[in-house]
């Protein structure tokens, strides 16, 4: 009798593990790196603003932002936000490619299936638990092997019953997907292109082609195929790509190689004898994390002879200077790139060359630009940073631990924010908006705390 009831509490134990990787399927990846910048952030919006448009949406509330993850890869995970791997845009080879990938992660938004796997899990539960109370009797009855079957049984058709919960919102999306690219008028050759490269993916890695049953998502095969047949008789079938739209890919496609690739690879990408803009580019970032800031201001001043005002040539040009050591050499491109696009993460930057001149003349117009930036983009850890370093210089200790709090706080550091935030109402007046600000703060990482305390 001990040995079965050892037997039947290690089978628990089993159902319980297996239930509870169900969920983590689906959960996205976390703590991977947000890839923040002006120009991506601006083409990221005008790409993909015809197709929020077509899935009903307002382009103003949806965000196609960047992680730096290498690899081929874009998801949702909950709200209006699509987040795209840098090394799907390193793969991809034009913006219609992008989005097709786009549209697809915008048919999850619409069709709400982030808040739907609730629907799947249930259903998969629901079979995981009857099985465990079959088992359970079958070994209370002495019949241990065939419990035993029983529950491994019952975990599979749970599994199984997710898997094909999750494929059908894959396919799901990949209809309302094409619909949208339809309505804007985007071709869906970008999009067949794509599911192409991830099935010669497939076949290099030798994933079976003939069973989609043990996936997460139907083979790249079978999507090809059904989707073929919606994009070739679409009326926006053979209409171009947009030349403009492309070109500024092929500039961000650079810049991300630049910035997340080893100098080495992005120099043996981009050679030298490649004078076109994304290669001045890319070979720009890469001099510039090599260490060699002449050879990467010379490829910045080739871009601005083809362009002199443009605002990202600029905010490179600054970036290059400032961070080589020369802030106030830094000021005037940047100065420029802000009044061009008001952009608040160029603001941030150009903040933060004037502080670093250490010069007291530059502080107040290093707060002005910190707060503008702050009004219009307040989730930006370091913008906030930045002005907490002002605060302090001018000696308002008080505001300096709010700008502390609420960097902090959207760096889910709960515990130093409830600090800072505790320390900001020391010296702020009650009822003020500061003060009240610094409340709302404390009082939303000091439930954090505690509940993290209880999980321990």
């Amino acid at each position: 009798m001990p040995n079965r009831d050892r037997m039947t509490s290690r089978w628990l134990r089993f159902a319980a593990v297996a239930a509870a990787s169900l969920a983590l399927l689906a959960r996205p990846a976390a703590a991977q790196q947000i890839l923040r910048d002006a120009e991506t952030e601006a083409f990221m919006a005008d790409m993909s603003a015809p197709l929020v448009q077509a899935a009903g949406m307002e382009p103003r509330n949806v965000q196609v932002l960047v992680i730096n993850d290498p690899n081929i890869n874009a998801f949702v995970a909950g709200g209006q936000y699509v987040w795209v791997h840098s090394g799907l845009i390193a793969a991809a080879d034009n913006v219609n490619q992008v989005q097709g990938v786009v549209a697809h992660e915008l048919g999850h938004i619409e069709g709400g299936h982030v808040i739907r796997y609730g629907e799947g899990m249930k259903e998969a539960t629901g079979i995981t638990l009857l099985s465990l109370v079959l088992g359970a009797a079958a070994i209370a009855a002495g019949g241990a092997e065939a419990g035993m079957g029983i529950l491994g049984m019952g975990q599979q058709a749970a599994m199984g019953k997710f898997l094909a919960f999750s494929r059908a919102q894959e396919s799901s999306a990949d209809l309302a997907g094409a619909r949208y690219l339809s309505k804007a008028g985007v071709s869906g050759k970008g999009s067949l292109e794509f599911f192409k490269k991830l099935q010669n993916q497939e076949y290099r890695l030798a994933i079976p082609q003939d069973d989609s049953y043990g996936r997460t998502h139907p083979l790249s095969g079978e999507r090809i195929n059904v989707l073929r047949e919606v994009y070739t008789v679409d009326p926006a079938w053979d209409k171009p790509m947009d030349p403009k739209l492309e070109a500024r890919f092929e500039r961000i496609k650079a810049k991300l190689v630049g910035f997340v690739s080893e100098p080495s690879q992005t120099l043996l990408k981009y050679p030298e004898s490649d004078q076109s803009l994304p290669a001045h580019y890319a070979r720009a970032y890469a001099w510039h994390k090599s260490a060699y800031p002449d050879k990467a201001l010379a490829e910045v001043d080739a871009l601005l002879a083809a362009a002199p005002h443009d605002p990202y040539f600029l905010e490179l040009k600054g970036q290059v200077l400032l961070e080589s050591g020369k802030p106030a050499d830094a000021i005037p491109p940047l100065r420029e790139a802000v009044q061009l696009t008001n952009q608040p993460l160029i603001a941030t930057l150009l903040g933060h060359a004037l502080i670093a001149t250490e010069n007291d003349a530059n502080f107040a117009e290093a707060e002005k630009v910190l707060r503008n930036a702050i009004a219009r983009d307040r989730e930006n850890p370091f913008a906030w940073y930045q002005l907490g370093v002002v605060y302090e210089h001018r000696g308002d200790l008080p505001r300096a631990a709010l700008a502390t709090a609420e960097r902090y706080s959207m760096m889910g550091e709960d515990q130093m924010a409830l600090r800072s935030a505790d320390a900001a109402m020391q010296g702020l007046k009650p009822g003020t908006v500061d003060y009240l600000r610094a409340q709302d703060i404390a009082m939303v990482s000091r439930a954090a705390v505690e509940q993290k305390r209880k999980k321990r």
